[in-house]
């Protein structure tokens, strides 16, 4: 009879492990791909957030904010070294730490990597020293996997405040926003996306793009319209560089 009992609080502790276990792995997953409000701020010194390339534009330069679709990731490499094309990929920390090889593949194909935070948090509502944390934990994680130092930092949802920049001063990096948003990841219409990434498109703009199905459908007419058009698809480092 003990023997009975003994089993059943045995199986019944192994159950209560495998749910605990459960809810960690569900909670890491919401944190890592649910939005945020897009609560874009208008505090801190304006002349330390960049939306495009106004000074010295060398091109237009593709953003793409990644905390999932490796296999999109993947197709969108293929596509960019098909057309000869460079772009900067921020990358969540969290996302990363399970797809390293595919970071690695990234920077090896001549993209730019950036920071997105570790777990997609909302960079306006938090502190310094939480700002610090989330932005230098994704600079530690990417550094380590491709042996260079990050210098630009994408804010999930563009929201920031004089935390976010006073922490990317200190870390020595730039903040950067977007002058074009594909809003892919609500709107999955491949003609909608190519409509938003195109219409109106200037050397020094920076697009905002995220690897979904319908950004990989897009993906080659955009880049075929820049071609036509003699728009160099370049990193944002490259469109922010000084002048000579």
């Amino acid at each position: 009879m003990y023997k009975r009992s003994g089993n059943a609080y045995a199986l019944k502790m192994k159950i209560l492990s495998n749910l605990v276990l459960s809810v960690l792995v569900f909670s890491v997953g919401v944190l890592c791909l649910a939005p945020i409000k897009n609560n874009v701020t208008t505090e801190g010194n304006q002349t330390e957030i960049y939306r495009s390339a106004k000074e010295n534009p060398q091109g237009v330069s593709l953003m793409f904010n990644v905390y999932m679709g490796t296999n999109e990731v993947y197709d969108i490499l293929g596509i960019l070294e098909k057309h000869e094309a460079k772009a900067t990929f921020f990358i969540g920390g969290c996302w990363a730490d399970d797809n390293v090889d595919c970071v690695k593949d990234i920077y090896a194909k001549g993209h730019e990597i950036g920071n997105h935070g570790y777990f997609h948090k909302d960079h306006a509502v938090l502190n310094l020293s939480q700002n610090q944390k989330e932005i230098a934990q994704c600079n530690k994680f990417l550094q380590l996997a491709i042996g260079e130092k990050i210098t630009l930092f994408a804010p999930p949802s563009g929201a920031y405040n004089d935390n976010t920049l006073t922490a990317c001063r200190a870390l020595g990096m730039k903040t950067i926003l977007w002058s074009k948003d594909t809003i892919d990841w609500r709107d999955k219409d491949p003609s909608i996306i190519y409509t938003r990434a195109t219409k109106n498109v200037a050397v020094g703009d920076f697009v905002l793009m995220h690897p979904t199905p319908a950004t990989v459908e897009a993906l080659e007419d955009v880049l075929e319209y820049y071609a036509r058009n003699l728009l160099k698809l370049v990193t944002v480092s490259e469109n922010l560089q000084e002048k000579s």
